[in-house]
C-alpha cells in the first residue's frame, strides 16, 4: 500500500526533477538544500532552485531488469540506467519509458548509452485500486525518436491585444497505435493515464507560447477518465508545472479545478478562461484549460463494446491570454438539454450508450443548433469560415454536419484526426482546433463546434493573428508529427487491452 507521506515527499522532488545549485561555486544537487556542501555556511541564502523537468539529459549507462518486483510486474522487463544532467553535473537513476521488451530479446545497450533523453511524467509502479496512484519523472525515452527535445524558453512581450484568445496550446498523444483497416488509434503506454497525457499537453502548451509558467493563474482539467473518483487531477498538473507563484511551503498560487461535461469538458470552460483573463480585476494573466482522456470502451465482445472501435488516447491544452496571441476569440454560444445518450453510472468501469439516439436527437441536434446560433449572432456565412471543427467520435459523424451545416470539405477535413488518433473523447475538439492551427495562416476565421453527451455544445469563433507564425517554429511535435511519425508502434488487440487498463 503506498503512503500519502511518502508520495508527498517524493512528488515534490520527483515529479516535477528538482535540482539545487550553488551561486558560489556552481554545484549543483539532486535535492533541495540550503546550504552547499563545497562552500559550507557561507551559501546560505546562496542556493537557487534548478528545474530539469524541460531540460535534456544524456544516459550514460544502462542494465536490463529481467525479474522486475511485484509493483513492477505490470511493465514486464524494462530498461534501467543513469541519466547525467548539465554535462554531467548532476546525475539521477531513471526507467526508459515506452518501450516493450520482447522474450527473449537481445539489448544493444551500446546503442542506447550516450544518447540524448527527455523526462517524462508516468506512474511509478502499480497499487490497488484504494491506494494513492505514484507518479513521477524520472522516466525517460530518447530525444531523437518520438519525442523530441524541445527548449523552453520565456519570449520577450511583443504585443498586447484588446480582447483574449489562445496564447500556446499543445497536443499529446502516445506513440503505439492499434490499426484496424482504415483507422487507427492511440493507445496509451502501461503506465500512462489521464493525467500523465494532461502534463505532456500542458508543457507542451507552455513551450510553444513562451510564457513563464508563473504566470499562468488558473488551470482547469476536463476528462472523464480521471483515474480518481474524489480527488482533483489539476492540482497534480499544476504541481508539476509549476504553475503560479510558489511560495516557500511548497504551494502553487495557482487556482487548479476539474471539469466534467463528458467530451465537452474543456471547450465548456474555454469561454470562462478567456472572461478570467478578460477581468481586469481577476489578476490572472494566463489560464489554461486542458482536455485529456484514456478513453473508455468495454471490450467489443461486452455490452457497449461498440463504443471500442473508435476510442484513442491523448491530451489537447490551449492557454488563454491577451499577450502576443495566436488565435483571438471572436464569440461564442453554448447550449444544452437533457440528452441521456451516454452514460458511466458510479463505480462502473465502463459507459453505456443509446444507440442510434447518439446521433439524433443528440450530437447533430445540439452541434447544429450552437454553430447556427453563432454564425446567426455574428452575421456569419459559411464561406466566411475558413475551417470548421466539430466532435469527432467516429469518422462519419463531423463529416456530415459539416455538410448540413454548407461547409466544403477542404473546410472541414484538416480538423480530422478521429481516423488517426481515435476518439480522444475531452480532447477531441481541442485536437482537431489543434490540428487547424498547426497549418492556418493568419486572418482566418476557424468555428469550433463540441459536444459532450448529457447533452450539449460549446461553438466557437476565432480569429488567426501574425503571431501564429511566429510562434510555430517553437512546436516540433506537431499534431501531423504525432500522426505521421516513423517511430510509431503498432500493436495487436490483445496488447491493445492491456495497454489500455495500465498499471
Amino acid at each position: 500500500m503506498s503512503s500519502e507521506p511518502i508520495e508527498r515527499r517524493v512528488s515534490y522532488l520527483g515529479d516535477r526533477l528538482r535540482g539545487t545549485r550553488c551561486q558560489i561555486c556552481g554545484k549543483e544537487y539532486f535535492e533541495i538544500r540550503d546550504y552547499c556542501g563545497n562552500c559550507g555556511r557561507k551559501s546560505y541564502r546562496k542556493m537557487i532552485d534548478s528545474d530539469l523537468f524541460y531540460d535534456v539529459g544524456n544516459l550514460e549507462v544502462s542494465t536490463l531488469v529481467n525479474e522486475p518486483t511485484n509493483k513492477f510486474t505490470k511493465l514486464g522487463s524494462y530498461i534501467y540506467g543513469i541519466v547525467s544532467f548539465h554535462e554531467g553535473k548532476i546525475r539521477v537513476p531513471g526507467r526508459l519509458t515506452d518501450r516493450m521488451i520482447k522474450n527473449n530479446e537481445i539489448v544493444d545497450f551500446s546503442a542506447l548509452e550516450g544518447r540524448p533523453v527527455v523526462p517524462r511524467f508516468r506512474r511509478r509502479y502499480s497499487v490497488d485500486r484504494n491506494d494513492i496512484i505514484p507518479t513521477i519523472s524520472l522516466a525517460f525515452t530518447f530525444a531523437d525518436e518520438y519525442y523530441p527535445y524541445q527548449e523552453y524558453s520565456i519570449a520577450k512581450k511583443n504585443k498586447e491585444y484588446d480582447n483574449a484568445g489562445i496564447v500556446g496550446y499543445g497536443f499529446y498523444s502516445s506513440r503505439f497505435r492499434v490499426k484496424e483497416g482504415s483507422i487507427q488509434r492511440a493507445v496509451p503506454f502501461i503506465d500512462e493515464d489521464a493525467i500523465t497525457a494532461a502534463v505532456e499537453a500542458g508543457k507542451l502548451a507552455l513551450i510553444h507560447s513562451g510564457i513563464d509558467n508563473s504566470l499562468v493563474g488558473k488551470i482547469y482539467v476536463g476528462s472523464e477518465s480521471n483515474p480518481y473518483a474524489v480527488k482533483p487531477i489539476a492540482s497534480k498538473v499544476a504541481q508539476v508545472l509549476k504553475l503560479g507563484e510558489e511560495d516557500e511551503d511548497d504551494v502553487q498560487g495557482v487556482d487548479a479545478v476539474d471539469t466534467e461535461f463528458a467530451c465537452k469538458a474543456a471547450t465548456s470552460v474555454f469561454k470562462d478562461a478567456a472572461s478570467l483573463v478578460n477581468y481586469s480585476k481577476s489578476n490572472v494573466k494566463n489560464a489554461m484549460v486542458i482536455g485529456t482522456d484514456n478513453s473508455q470502451a468495454a471490450p467489443r465482445d461486452s455490452p457497449g463494446g461498440e463504443l471500442d472501435m473508435f476510442v484513442g488516447y491523448g491530451a489537447a491544452a490551449c492557454i488563454f491570454g491577451k499577450t502576443d496571441v495566436v488565435a483571438e476569440i471572436e464569440g461564442w454560444y453554448s447550449c444544452t438539454s437533457d440528452t441521456p445518450d451516454f452514460w458511466r453510472r458510479d463505480g462502473e468501469p465502463f459507459p453505456m450508450h443509446g444507440g442510434r439516439f447518439t446521433g439524433d436527437p443528440a450530437y447533430f441536434k445540439h452541434v447544429r443548433k450552437a454553430a447556427k446560433k453563432l454564425m446567426e449572432r455574428l452575421n456569419l456565412r459559411p464561406n466566411d469560415i475558413d475551417y470548421f471543427v466539430a466532435h469527432q467520435p467516429n469518422p462519419q459523424f463531423p463529416a456530415r454536419i459539416a455538410k448540413e451545416l454548407g461547409f466544403k470539405e477542404e473546410q472541414y477535413s484538416p480538423s480530422l484526426q478521429v481516423i488517426k488518433f481515435g476518439n480522444t473523447y475531452s480532447a477531441a475538439s481541442p485536437l482537431g482546433l489543434a490540428a487547424v492551427l498547426d497549418v492556418a495562416e493568419p486572418e482566418k476565421r476557424i468555428l469550433v463546434a463540441s459536444y459532450g453527451s448529457g447533452a450539449g455544445s460549446d461553438a466557437y469563433s476565432l480569429i488567426t493573428t501574425s503571431q501564429i507564425l511566429e510562434k510555430r517554429q517553437r512546436q516540433k511535435l506537431t499534431v501531423k508529427y504525432q500522426a505521421e511519425n516513423p517511430f510509431l508502434e503498432y500493436v495487436d488487440y490483445t496488447t491493445y487491452r492491456r495497454l489500455k487498463l495500465g498499471m
